[in-house]
Protein backbone atom coordinates (compact mmCIF):
# COMPACT_ATOMS: atom_id res chain seq x y z
CA UNK A 1 0.00 0.00 0.00
CA UNK A 2 1.19 3.60 -0.93
CA UNK A 3 2.24 5.84 1.81
CA UNK A 4 -0.72 8.76 0.48
CA UNK A 5 -3.21 5.66 1.04
CA UNK A 6 -1.61 5.03 4.15
CA UNK A 7 -2.49 8.02 5.23
CA UNK A 8 -5.72 8.83 4.15
CA UNK A 9 -6.74 5.60 5.88
CA UNK A 10 -5.86 6.47 9.37
CA UNK A 11 -7.36 10.08 8.96
CA UNK A 12 -10.47 8.37 8.16
CA UNK A 13 -9.64 5.89 11.31
CA UNK A 14 -9.37 8.73 13.42
CA UNK A 15 -12.44 10.79 11.49
CA UNK A 16 -14.70 8.13 11.77
CA UNK A 17 -13.85 7.37 15.79
CA UNK A 18 -14.23 11.03 16.62
CA UNK A 19 -17.41 10.87 15.15
CA UNK A 20 -18.41 8.33 17.17
CA UNK A 21 -17.05 9.06 20.46
CA UNK A 22 -18.43 13.20 19.68
CA UNK A 23 -22.06 11.20 18.35
CA UNK A 24 -22.05 9.46 21.37
CA UNK A 25 -20.98 11.56 24.33
CA UNK A 26 -20.95 15.62 22.75
CA UNK A 27 -17.79 18.05 23.04
CA UNK A 28 -17.58 18.20 26.49
CA UNK A 29 -17.71 14.73 27.57
CA UNK A 30 -15.36 13.30 24.61
CA UNK A 31 -11.85 12.31 25.55
CA UNK A 32 -8.90 11.71 23.26
CA UNK A 33 -7.63 9.74 25.40
CA UNK A 34 -10.79 7.22 25.06
CA UNK A 35 -10.39 7.45 21.15
CA UNK A 36 -7.23 6.13 21.39
CA UNK A 37 -7.82 3.14 24.15
CA UNK A 38 -10.93 2.14 22.40
CA UNK A 39 -9.92 2.44 18.23
CA UNK A 40 -6.46 1.61 18.57
CA UNK A 41 -5.29 4.59 17.45
CA UNK A 42 -2.11 6.42 18.85
CA UNK A 43 -2.54 9.54 20.09
CA UNK A 44 0.93 10.84 18.00
CA UNK A 45 -1.22 9.85 14.85
CA UNK A 46 -3.77 12.03 16.25
CA UNK A 47 -1.60 14.86 16.72
CA UNK A 48 -0.11 14.43 13.46
CA UNK A 49 -3.11 14.80 11.79
CA UNK A 50 -4.93 17.21 14.06
CA UNK A 51 -3.81 20.17 16.18
CA UNK A 52 -6.17 19.51 19.31
CA UNK A 53 -9.72 18.37 20.39
CA UNK A 54 -11.16 21.27 18.90
CA UNK A 55 -9.89 20.96 15.46
CA UNK A 56 -10.96 17.30 15.65
CA UNK A 57 -14.56 18.19 16.50
CA UNK A 58 -14.94 20.86 14.07
CA UNK A 59 -13.70 18.16 11.27
CA UNK A 60 -16.28 15.76 12.85
CA UNK A 61 -18.99 19.09 12.64
CA UNK A 62 -18.18 20.04 9.02
CA UNK A 63 -18.26 16.48 7.78
CA UNK A 64 -22.05 16.00 9.43
CA UNK A 65 -22.93 19.56 7.85
CA UNK A 66 -21.50 18.60 4.70
CA UNK A 67 -23.01 15.09 4.38
CA UNK A 68 -26.18 16.68 5.23
CA UNK A 69 -26.57 19.04 2.98
CA UNK A 70 -25.62 16.64 0.03
CA UNK A 71 -28.31 14.51 1.33
CA UNK A 72 -30.91 17.36 1.39
CA UNK A 73 -29.77 18.48 -2.02
CA UNK A 74 -30.60 14.89 -3.78
CA UNK A 75 -34.36 15.04 -2.43
CA UNK A 76 -36.65 15.36 -4.72
CA UNK A 77 -38.49 18.99 -4.98
CA UNK A 78 -40.28 18.92 -8.15
CA UNK A 79 -43.85 19.52 -6.58
CA UNK A 80 -44.75 23.02 -7.21
CA UNK A 81 -46.03 23.58 -3.81
CA UNK A 82 -43.59 25.42 -1.81
CA UNK A 83 -44.98 24.22 1.81
CA UNK A 84 -45.20 20.53 0.31
CA UNK A 85 -41.29 20.78 -0.46
CA UNK A 86 -40.43 22.49 2.64
CA UNK A 87 -42.48 19.28 4.42
CA UNK A 88 -40.11 17.00 2.35
CA UNK A 89 -36.97 18.66 3.17
CA UNK A 90 -37.67 18.41 6.93
CA UNK A 91 -38.96 14.59 6.00
CA UNK A 92 -35.22 13.84 4.33
CA UNK A 93 -33.45 15.39 6.95
CA UNK A 94 -35.41 12.78 9.59
CA UNK A 95 -34.36 10.56 7.40
CA UNK A 96 -30.88 11.21 7.58
CA UNK A 97 -30.88 11.38 11.15
CA UNK A 98 -32.59 8.05 11.39
CA UNK A 99 -29.57 6.32 9.57
CA UNK A 100 -26.62 8.21 10.81
CA UNK A 101 -27.31 8.79 14.84
CA UNK A 102 -23.97 9.94 15.18
CA UNK A 103 -24.89 12.77 13.20
CA UNK A 104 -27.74 13.57 14.68
CA UNK A 105 -26.14 14.18 17.95
CA UNK A 106 -23.23 15.93 16.47
CA UNK A 107 -25.86 18.54 14.58
CA UNK A 108 -28.29 18.97 17.71
CA UNK A 109 -25.08 19.24 19.60
CA UNK A 110 -23.98 21.91 17.59
CA UNK A 111 -27.13 23.81 16.69
CA UNK A 112 -28.42 23.50 20.44
CA UNK A 113 -25.07 23.94 22.62
CA UNK A 114 -22.33 24.79 20.66
CA UNK A 115 -18.75 24.54 22.71
CA UNK A 116 -18.71 28.65 23.74
CA UNK A 117 -15.08 28.98 22.03
CA UNK A 118 -15.73 27.09 19.02
CA UNK A 119 -19.35 29.45 18.26
CA UNK A 120 -18.01 31.48 15.31
CA UNK A 121 -16.24 28.55 13.84
CA UNK A 122 -19.45 26.35 13.80
CA UNK A 123 -21.75 29.06 12.60
CA UNK A 124 -18.77 29.29 9.46
CA UNK A 125 -19.72 25.56 9.13
CA UNK A 126 -23.38 25.93 9.04
CA UNK A 127 -23.02 28.32 6.00
CA UNK A 128 -24.11 26.00 3.66
CA UNK A 129 -26.76 24.34 5.16
CA UNK A 130 -28.46 27.60 6.00
CA UNK A 131 -27.82 28.76 2.63
CA UNK A 132 -30.01 25.90 1.08
CA UNK A 133 -32.46 26.20 3.94
CA UNK A 134 -32.61 29.66 2.50
CA UNK A 135 -33.29 29.01 -0.78
CA UNK A 136 -36.36 26.88 0.29
CA UNK A 137 -37.84 30.00 2.01
CA UNK A 138 -37.52 31.99 -0.97
CA UNK A 139 -39.49 29.51 -2.27
CA UNK A 140 -42.33 29.94 0.04
CA UNK A 141 -42.30 33.64 -0.56
CA UNK A 142 -43.16 33.61 -4.05
CA UNK A 143 -46.39 32.50 -2.89
CA UNK A 144 -46.38 35.21 -0.45
CA UNK A 145 -47.70 39.00 -1.03
CA UNK A 146 -45.84 40.92 1.25
CA UNK A 147 -46.57 43.69 3.27
CA UNK A 148 -46.10 47.55 2.14
CA UNK A 149 -42.75 47.95 3.41
CA UNK A 150 -41.37 44.41 3.72
CA UNK A 151 -38.72 43.32 1.48
CA UNK A 152 -36.81 39.79 0.51
CA UNK A 153 -34.17 40.86 2.61
CA UNK A 154 -35.93 41.49 5.31
CA UNK A 155 -38.07 38.24 5.53
CA UNK A 156 -35.20 36.55 5.59
CA UNK A 157 -33.61 38.47 8.25
CA UNK A 158 -37.11 37.67 9.99
CA UNK A 159 -36.62 33.98 9.06
CA UNK A 160 -33.36 33.30 10.58
CA UNK A 161 -34.16 35.57 13.82
CA UNK A 162 -37.39 33.54 14.34
CA UNK A 163 -34.93 30.04 13.71
CA UNK A 164 -32.63 31.80 16.05
CA UNK A 165 -35.34 31.68 18.71
CA UNK A 166 -36.85 28.74 17.92
CA UNK A 167 -33.86 26.78 18.33
CA UNK A 168 -33.00 28.74 21.63
CA UNK A 169 -36.34 27.63 22.94
CA UNK A 170 -35.44 24.11 22.69
CA UNK A 171 -31.88 24.81 24.55
CA UNK A 172 -33.56 26.08 26.79
CA UNK A 173 -36.27 24.37 27.56
CA UNK A 174 -36.34 20.99 26.38
CA UNK A 175 -32.09 20.29 25.81
CA UNK A 176 -31.40 18.84 29.32
CA UNK A 177 -34.76 16.63 29.67
CA UNK A 178 -34.96 14.97 26.71
CA UNK A 179 -32.70 12.78 24.28
CA UNK A 180 -31.38 14.49 20.85
CA UNK A 181 -33.76 11.99 18.58
CA UNK A 182 -36.83 13.60 20.55
CA UNK A 183 -35.39 17.43 20.51
CA UNK A 184 -35.02 16.40 16.71
CA UNK A 185 -38.74 15.48 15.74
CA UNK A 186 -40.61 17.69 17.86
CA UNK A 187 -38.51 20.44 16.82
CA UNK A 188 -39.22 19.75 12.98
CA UNK A 189 -42.55 18.46 13.54
CA UNK A 190 -43.19 22.30 15.51
CA UNK A 191 -41.10 24.22 12.75
CA UNK A 192 -43.47 24.48 9.89
CA UNK A 193 -46.07 25.71 12.26
CA UNK A 194 -44.22 28.67 13.55
CA UNK A 195 -42.95 29.31 9.86
CA UNK A 196 -46.85 30.08 9.37
CA UNK A 197 -47.29 32.04 12.08
CA UNK A 198 -44.60 33.96 11.18
CA UNK A 199 -46.15 34.05 7.68
CA UNK A 200 -49.53 34.51 8.41
CA UNK A 201 -49.41 35.79 11.87
CA UNK A 202 -51.70 34.61 14.40
CA UNK A 203 -55.19 36.99 14.44
CA UNK A 204 -57.54 36.86 11.46
CA UNK A 205 -57.06 40.31 10.06
CA UNK A 206 -60.31 42.07 10.48
CA UNK A 207 -61.48 46.08 11.39
CA UNK A 208 -62.36 44.60 15.01
CA UNK A 209 -58.43 43.87 15.14
CA UNK A 210 -57.81 47.20 13.86
CA UNK A 211 -59.56 49.35 16.14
Amino acid sequence: MKQSEKTKNTYNKIMQSAIEEFGEKGYDNASLNTICTKYSISKGLIYHNFKNKDELYLCSVEECFTKLVKYLKEGDYSNNNAWENMKNLLTLRQEFFEKFKNYQNIFFGAVLSPPKHLIEEIKNIQKDYNEFNIGKFKALLKGVKLRKGITEEMAISYFLTYQEMFNGYFQNKMYKNKDLSSISKEHDLNLLPILDVMLYGIAEESKNNKK
